[in-house]
Parts: C-alpha cells; sequence; structure tokens
C-alpha cells in the first residue's frame, strides 16, 4: 500500500506548513524523504526497513541515547523529532522517524580529495571521543551479529549448498577467494579488543559535509549504532574513502588504494590519537581487510539467495558488489606493511 508521506509527516510536533517531499533514492536499506519548506530542505523523514531492523524500540533508543553526547565544536549535532504522542517513531505502514536536516549539507559516494579523507577521519574519530562517556552496556544490538564473521561464514556456506547453478557457476571465482581468505580472517575474530560503542556503517556516504567549508559535519543513518570494535569503523570509512571507485564497479582496473588518501584519512584520526588503544591501532590494518571482505560475502550470499536482502538496480548487482569488494580486499591486504608503517608513524 502506498503511503503519504505527508500525511504520515503530520504526526510528528513540527510547526504546520506546506511541506513538499522528495524522495532520496540512494539508499540500500531505508525509504528517505527530504522534507522542504518553500524548496530548503528542513527536515529527514525516513521509514526504517523493520525487514532488516527487527526491533525498532532497540533503534530509536540507541539513537536517543547517543544523540545528546554527538555535539561539540567539531561535530554538528542532529535531533530526533518526537511524534505528537511524544514517542520517537510513529507507526503507520511502517516505522517513521523525524530528523532534523542539517543545512547547506551534502555527502560523496567517493571521493580524490585529501581534504575530504581527513575531515572523514577527524570526525570519526571525534564521534568515538564523544562517545567515549557513554554507558556501552545501555546500548542493545540491532542487527545481531552484523559484523560476526563466523555467522557470516556459516550464512555464505547455507546459501552455497541452496543456490541455483547458474549463480553458482557466475560467482564461482568469488566464491573460491571467499574460501581462501576466510580461514586467516577467522583467526582474526578471536583478536582479544576494547569493545566500545561503533557506527559500524562508516562508508564514506554516511558522513555529512559542509558544502561552503568542506568541513565534515556528523556521521548520519544511526540504525547500526552498537557495540563493535574500532576496526569496523576504520575499515568502513577506508573502503569507501582509500578505494576511489563506487562498491558495485565492474572495471577492476579502476578499484584503487590511494595512499595519500589513506595519510590523509590517518591524520584526520590523529586529532583525537588518545581515543586509541595501541592494541586497536594494532589491529587496524587488518580491518581495512576484513570490513570490504564481509561486505562483500554479504553481498555474495545475497546474490546466491537470489537478492532478498540488498535492493538491487539490476539482476547481477550483488555479485559485481562481491567481486569489487573482494578485489579491495585484496588490495588491502596487498598494502598491510604500508598501513602498519603509517599508522605507527601517525597515531603512536
Amino acid at each position: 500500500m502506498k503511503t503519504d508521506p505527508a500525511e504520515i509527516f503530520n504526526s510528528f510536533s513540527v510547526p504546520k506548513k506546506d511541506y513538499t517531499f522528495k524522495s532520496i533514492t540512494n539508499g540500500l536499506i531505508n525509504d528517505t524523504f527530504l522534507v522542504l519548506d518553500d524548496n530548503q530542505a528542513v527536515y529527514i523523514l525516513q521509514r526504517i526497513n523493520s525487514n532488516v531492523f527487527k526491533n525498532i524500540n532497540a533503534v530509536m533508543q540507541n539513537i536517543a541515547t547517543a544523540l545528546p553526547l554527538l555535539k561539540s565544536s567539531n561535530y554538528s549535532s542532529i535531533n530526533l523529532v518526537k511524534t505528537t504522542k511524544n514517542k520517537s517513531y510513529h507507526t503507520e505502514n511502517g516505522y517513521w522517524r523525524v530528523l532534523s536536516f542539517i543545512e547547506n549539507s551534502t555527502t560523496y559516494d567517493t571521493t580524490t580529495s585529501s581534504t575530504t579523507a581527513f575531515e572523514a577521519g577527524k570526525v570519526i574519530s571525534e564521534f568515538h571521543k564523544l562517545l567515549q562517556a557513554t554507558d556501552i552496556d545501555s546500548y542493545e544490538e540491532t542487527i545481531p551479529n552484523f559484523h560476526n564473521l563466523i555467522d557470516r561464514n556459516n550464512q555464505f556456506f547455507d546459501a552455497l549448498e541452496k543456490a541455483k547453478k547458474e549463480r553458482t557457476a557466475a560467482a564461482r571465482d568469488a566464491i573460491e577467494f571467499a574460501e581462501e581468505l576466510l580461514p586467516d580472517l577467522l583467526d582474526f575474530c578471536f583478536t582479544e579488543l576494547p569493545i566500545r560503542v561503533c557506527h559500524n556503517d562508516t562508508k564514506l556516504n554516511n558522513i555529512l559535509f559542509s558544502k561552503t567549508t568542506d568541513k565534515a559535519l556528523c556521521l548520519i543513518d544511526l540504525d547500526t549504532l552498537m557495540k563493535g570494535y574500532f576496526y569496523y569503523d576504520f575499515g568502513d570509512a577506508i573502503r569507501t574513502i582509500v578505494n576511489t571507485a563506487p562498491e558495485d564497479e565492474k572495471d577492476l582496473s579502476k578499484i584503487t588504494f590511494n595512499k595519500e588518501l589513506f595519510s590523509s584519512f590517518v591524520d584526520g584520526l590523529s586529532t583525537n590519537k588518545n581515543v586509541l588503544s595501541k592494541e586497536e591501532i594494532a589491529s587496524l590494518p587488518l580491518g581495512a581487510v576484513f570490513m570490504p571482505f564481509i561486505h562483500g560475502l554479504r553481498a555474495l550470499t545475497d546474490y546466491l539467495n537470489n537478492d532478498t536482502y540488498y535492493k538491487v538496480a539490476y539482476a547481477n548487482q550483488n555479485l559485481d558488489r562481491c567481486i569489487s569488494l573482494f578485489n579491495f580486499s585484496k588490495k588491502a591486504l596487498d598494502n598491510i606493511d604500508y598501513m602498519n608503517a603509517t599508522l605507527k608513524e601517525k597515531l603512536n
């Protein structure tokens, strides 16, 4: 059933005006609308994907707990708008929420700019600095085992066993790469590291930037806010900043590990270098291999399962995502020594 966003929006505590709504189509999970007042964006209206986020209360409680802490001179605050019934979300043909819109802001899917890479590192380090004061035990798991490679490994082999022959044939090289790299990365999962509250989806387009100053403002899409390891947020950022190609790029020659962008990103992190322990810093190079790999494995599993999780624009998009992400994992693996040296120089 088609839902009128204006009707939903009237259920929130906002000034009564003649708003217009513009659908934002680049998200893979939620349905998002830009709310405009006289052609100026003022709010974000989202329908949360309850097929992915089954515990809506946990999602919204985590966000409500974190947002009051996420503000500083280096971090722009976002406000959660309550419903007319003083709730954090509205239920009507799905689960809806409204967030304030930061004026004159934008996002980037990829970058070739050292300034953007630096600012991304800086705002991610600020995010973690601000959440050091939070009680990590008050955060619930919004997607169970989200970055749990043991669980993703099991899902992959289950999908592989049940997949159609034509799909396994098309994905043969990707399947072989996964089977080759899985043992080493499964060992990495048992590294003992501090647990902290992480964003868990710090791809570049989940960072807001100022259109006028190029400064990174804050992180957005906080649905996956929950316990994790810092290398989750590091690796997710690296895979979308150091690689200047989109994650479903078909021409593998365009997939890069740009050392200048890596160095700039780490320079940004170093603005709050005391946030990280020595053990966390040591884990980061493999984290840059781990995160694109686990995303690639999820895309491959979804492809073998006939595309039931991610939105796809064409038949083999999940396979293209997988191959691209695996290719970047290999490039990150080839640059382990460089990453170790750079991180040691800039963060220790």
